[in-house]
């Protein structure tokens, strides 16, 4: 729960907010050289100097009464809706933010947002990090789960780059209490506030990746959310999953349900069940001390020769030789 001292600051009118509820019209509140018009009517890119001023993070509340202009910026945005409900457009999408959603917006996108009313409260969270980008994020949520490298490549848009992520956070209780955090630090000026934002950003982000889904707006057919069943199970049961079980379990032949897989997935059964256990294996040696046999045992492999092979060809380079140079 959001402190309430903070709650009380957000909740009132600034001059701003005063002046766009009487007019009804949105008031710059950004000085004129620190944006750069560009070719659109009424659209503007945002600089970094203005935001940071001999610091990485700036967050602030999102002015009420008034639609924020078409616009894009130099650096990542992400918007928490704490309250209430937004209506904003993403290079030409439409997105709605309910209470406790999150929005990540990468560097470059275009963005509006329409007038909030007087119980919508919207938190602009901007930092300039050059390590971090929607591509990165993805790749790296791929890189730990089968179905979502499934979903991604075969997602209608994996050939266009996409500028954003929206995050159904509402009823993520660890989301809302680290943004409750990052809220409070900032708004209430604590010691060492800057620090601390840092890291909660960065466990924030983490957890972001965790959980993110991709959702799919094509119907599925019968096949196609079997094969989505089969790889959640196998990035949850990686170390003793087997074809014949799988099959079984879905009233499938073997061998039938083997060249189904195939077709849909476009790899093997086998082959993406290694694939994930030589993935969860590159996590334990690149964050463990665990000798190297012990950890292919605890990926369901025990033939460590084939581990090693294996693991040679999909990482070009031993496991020693990974956690050696500390990767």
């Amino acid at each position: 729960m959001l402190n309430r001292r903070v709650m009380t600051m957000l909740r009132t009118l600034n001059p701003i907010e005063t002046k766009q509820k009487q007019d009804e019209c949105y008031l710059e509140e950004i000085p004129a050289n620190t944006i750069e018009r560009t070719g659109q009517t009424n659209s503007f890119k945002v600089l970094n100097n203005y935001f940071f001023k001999n610091k990485d993070i700036y967050i602030s509340k999102h002015n009420r009464f008034a639609p924020y202009p078409t616009h894009s910026h130099t650096f990542l945005e992400i918007n928490y809706m704490l309250e209430g409900r937004s209506v904003q457009s993403v290079d030409g999408e439409k997105i709605v933010l309910n209470s406790g959603d999150l929005l990540l917006l990468d560097v470059g996108a275009t963005h509006s947002i329409g007038a909030l009313g007087e119980n919508d409260l919207l938190i602009n969270i901007l930092f300039r990090n050059s390590n971090i980008n929607i591509d990165l994020l993805k790749d790296l949520r791929r890189s730990r789960s089968v179905l979502y490298d499934f979903l991604l490549r075969s997602s209608i848009k994996s050939n266009q780059k996409q500028d954003f992520l929206v995050f159904r956070t509402a009823k993520n209780y660890k989301i809302s209490q680290i943004m409750d955090e990052i809220i409070e630090e900032y708004f209430l000026k604590r010691e060492f506030s800057d620090t601390v934002i840092k890291s909660y950003l960065q466990i924030l982000i983490t957890n972001l990746v965790r959980n993110y889904r991709i959702l799919e707006n094509e119907p599925q057919s019968k096949t196609r959310r079997i094969m989505i069943e089969v790889l959640d199970e196998i990035d949850k049961n990686y170390t003793d999953i087997n074809l014949k079980q799988v099959a079984a379990k879905y009233n499938y032949n073997k061998n039938y349900f083997s060249n189904l897989f195939k077709k849909e997935v476009g790899k093997s059964f086998s082959e993406i069940v290694l694939r994930k256990r030589l993935t969860q294996a590159n996590v334990l040696i690149t964050s463990t001390a665990l000798p190297i046999n012990q950890i292919a045992q605890a990926v369901g492999i025990s033939n460590y020769s084939f581990f090693y092979k294996k693991y040679f060809e999909f990482y070009k380079e031993l496991p020693a030789e990974q956690r050696k140079r500390g990767l």
